[in-house]
């Protein structure tokens, strides 16, 4: 699902600063990030780099000498509503003829000197390896050029930046694990705008959780385009396991060894994590799950499609049969887990018996939410280069509107099934609805509200569930 967000945290430049020709004076920075959660993950280790050289993050962009906006190019009208913002960003550079403007992230990678030529009030296109550089490319802008590295790299994590939590309620946060993603799947830009897969330290990743636990932080989600391919051997771009010499294999941590290291550090924290990669999801993970019980019983399990013709054009690695068995062997390890997915609609040459084979398998698998997209063709892609874009727009339309109405119809039958429950929900904010009432979510992700009785954010409490719509659970308290 697509979000945008206006970072909203304030941090103080620090006093004293190395006298570099990098250093910068003390500077307003804004930024809005789009797209997946690795993106907003990424703003906090951008805020935190430029908070180092003296900018102070604000959420006023008319107040801003620099704006960023942090991109994302998986769909098209993904990068349409960048370019709309650009255009809305020509009346500040107006009102402040030294603003400067960034194009950051995937966007930036993939489009490159395009947006320096194309939207004239770019000053900075810089992608997602190269934020160490930016210091350096802002006083690059400042002396009268414009600026761009989108050079990827094998071996970059930002493993050792402590990011500043942005528009954080102190709760929730982001902790990536890895970056870029070997999968050539035929629909997807992230590895021509990630790179390949590179897992960071195990020591770094546990050394950020127990911060955030001493911080007063609840619940972490640890991030990756491929959570389930983490390998730590001591760096560098990952590899088989079977290509590991003796010794790397030995000592070398999986995503699964991982969870459990976690898990362990901060026993008193919710744990998450997200992308699966179905391929990829081994048992030993589902056995971690199952035997910690602060690791939330939750699995995003990306399926695409339910027609095997069409698994195989997007070379998913997987059949329909072969994913509802892992969906399969996933309530057998643990019954009480949730499953959420994603699907595309309308890939290339997708007829209605495709279609209907998707939508045989949201009913097979239950899931309790879906992402639900129609294809949009990515310049670069496997798909584009060889496979016709040949279902037309209303075909997509249609059919994206049955696929929804069919997971909603899901999502409510598996919501009812909870009706007269007691669960245990991490209160996290006010409402959308309400203001006499919290939200919050169980462990597997189900969104709940609630009156708001003597509890604050931050608290854990039980509920008792009454009734529900697809997407929530109304609850009392305990």
């Amino acid at each position: 699902m697509l979000n945008s967000s206006k970072h909203i945290l304030h941090s103080s430049a620090q006093d004293s600063m190395v006298e570099t020709q990098q250093t910068i004076a003390v500077k307003n920075l804004y930024i809005e990030s789009y797209g997946c959660a690795m993106n907003f993950s990424d703003s906090e280790i951008i805020a935190s780099i430029l908070s180092v050289h003296g900018y102070t993050i604000i959420n006023k962009e008319e107040e801003a000498d620099v704006i960023f906006l942090n991109t994302c190019a998986i769909r098209d009208n993904a990068e349409q509503r960048i370019r709309q913002r650009l255009k809305h960003l020509k009346g500040n550079k107006r009102r402040n003829k030294e603003l400067i403007v960034g194009v950051l992230g995937c966007m930036a990678e993939r489009l490159k000197d395009q947006l320096l030529e194309e939207e004239k009030l770019v000053d900075i296109v810089v992608g997602p390896d190269a934020y160490r550089e930016l210091p350096k490319l802002i006083a690059e802008v400042e002396m009268g050029q414009r600026a761009i590295n989108v050079l990827l790299s094998k071996e970059e994590t930002y493993g050792e930046i402590n990011p500043i939590r942005l528009n954080t309620n102190g709760i929730n946060a982001f902790v990536s694990i890895m970056r870029g993603c070997d999968n050539m799947c035929a629909f997807c830009v992230v590895p021509f705008t990630r790179g390949r897969e590179r897992s960071r330290s195990p020591e770094s990743i546990v050394a950020e959780v127990q911060n955030l636990d001493k911080n007063g932080y609840k619940e972490v989600t640890l991030l990756g385009q491929n959570v389930d391919s983490y390998l730590w051997f001591g760096g560098g771009p990952k590899k088989d396991f079977r290509q590991l010499t003796t010794q790397e294999q030995e000592s070398s941590i999986s995503f699964a060894m991982l969870l459990s290291l976690v898990a362990q550090a901060a026993p008193q924290m919710r744990i998450r994590f997200s992308t699966s990669h179905p391929k990829d999801l081994q048992q030993d993970v589902l056995e971690t799950m199952k035997a910690h019980d602060n690791i939330c019983k939750h699995i995003h399990l990306p399926a695409q499609s339910g027609s095997n013709r069409i698994l195989h054009l997007m070379n998913r690695g997987y059949t329909a049969e072969w994913y509802l068995q892992k969906i399969a062997d996933i309530k057998m390890i643990m019954p009480e887990c949730s499953i959420s997915g994603d699907i595309i609609t309308g890939f290339c040459t997708e007829t209605t018996e495709d279609h209907l084979a998707t939508l045989r398998l949201i009913e097979q698998c239950e899931f309790n939410f879906s992402f639900m997209y129609s294809y949009s063709e990515r310049p670069g892609t496997m798909a584009a280069k060889k496979m016709p874009d040949d279902v037309d727009n209303a075909t997509k339309a249609l059919r994206l509107t049955e696929i929804i109405a069919s997971q909603q119809k899901m999502s409510l039958f598996n919501n009812q099934k909870q009706i007269g429950k007691t669960v245990k929900v991490l209160v996290e904010s006010v409402s959308k609805k309400s203001q006499t009432d919290w939200q919050g979510r169980t462990e597997q992700n189900i969104m709940c509200v609630f009156p708001k009785g003597n509890h604050k954010p931050g608290d854990f409490i039980k509920v008792k569930i009454e009734s529900c719509t697809s997407g929530t659970l109304l609850c009392k308290l305990v």
